[in-house]
């Protein structure tokens, strides 16, 4: 294994990535829904390169595939940038959502069984077991909390039994994540864990019309709390 394949599996964890290209989009994903990369910062393709010791082909084409996606634009005079976020994204991303995820948990909770059930009890106790903030950083996401969040989220929805109705979900998800990272930049108090049990305490019941409205609930919360941020917006988006 070379330097370079060293490097990129260190950054990607112990699953060896299928290409140099994809190694670099899921580094730009991973950055992007982080907001290690800002909305709107500009996508230097030499820089990148340079970054990650890969050719300016592959920065280029894991970019073009971060567009397909919305996580990045394109413009033929300006080049490539985080695409930028906005309040009016945010209330249709989160409205869509509520939508979207709230057909998939209220059929999940018809159809599930009970390791369908037992599952959403796994996720939720190991949810419940890490910080959701560092300690010393408020502002800031431990970050397998993050990785638990997700995995929650989609327990809740996985028997609801069509693969399209889960992609356009995790789509969703995704496109949520950098406004929720932008909301505990607030640093303002929010009980997630009240929110989250409100939503699994109805799934126990079988009481869909309950759980989303739990689920509607927690997603409009974290609308509110980017709301709050949004002169944080403002200054992230458009940065060089």
């Amino acid at each position: 294994m070379n330097g370079i394949e060293l490097s990129f599996r260190e950054g990607f964890g112990e699953e060896r990535p299928r290409s140099l290209t994809s190694a670099v989009q899921e580094r730009l994903r991973a950055d992007i829904l982080s907001t290690r990369l800002l909305p709107g910062q500009k996508l230097h393709i030499a820089g990148l390169a340079k970054q990650f010791s890969v050719s300016l082909a592959a920065v280029r084409e894991a970019l073009s595939r971060l567009v397909a996606d919305g996580l990045v634009q394109a413009s033929d005079q300006r080049g490539f940038r985080v695409s930028p976020v906005s309040l009016a994204d945010l209330a249709d991303v989160t409205q869509t959502r509520i939508d979207i995820e709230g057909l998939a948990l209220r059929r999940s909770i018809e159809r599930g069984d009970a390791a369908w059930l037992a599952a959403v009890e796994a996720a939720w106790e190991a949810l419940k077991a890490v910080p959701y903030r560092y300690p010393d950083q408020p502002g800031v996401h431990y970050e397998e909390w993050v990785v638990r969040h997700r995995v929650f989220h989609r327990a809740l929805v996985n028997a609801c039994g069509s693969r399209w109705l889960l992609g356009f979900r995790d789509e969703l998800h995704e496109q949520s994540e950098r406004y929720r990272r932008l909301s505990i930049r607030r640093g303002r108090p929010r009980d997630v864990e009240a929110e989250h049990a409100a939503i699994v305490e109805a799934v126990r019941r079988r009481d869909a019309d309950a759980a989303v409205i739990a689920l509607s609930k927690h997603f409009t919360v974290t609308m509110e709390f980017v709301e709050l941020a949004a002169p944080r917006i403002s200054e992230v988006n458009g940065t060089n």
